[in-house]
């Protein structure tokens, strides 16, 4: 059997892609430029929240405790998501 391609291995689903990129958008978008500083400011270890925007690491609690530093519902946050 032929072993995979490493990014083939290591490609993320694409709906982690997309939770990755809002949660940058929306730091950006509250005015962190930085997402160390936005991490630390919440009591979120940086590089947790690193992980996080990168999509490579993901809790339902992580995810939880950043939306409430924005302030935000599930609901909110998955609004402008496509369902398949």
């Amino acid at each position: 059997m032929a072993k995979k391609d490493k990014k083939e291995a290591k490609k993320l689903d694409i709906r982690i892609e997309q939770i990755a990129k809002k949660l940058e958008k929306i730091r950006i978008e509250k005015g962190y430029t930085s997402y160390e500083n936005f991490a630390i400011e919440h009591g979120i270890t940086r590089m947790q929240y690193w992980r996080m925007e990168k999509g490579t690491n993901f809790t339902f609690q992580s995810l939880l405790k950043i939306l409430d530093a924005h302030q935000m519902s599930l609901s909110d946050f998955f609004e402008d998501f496509k369902m398949n």
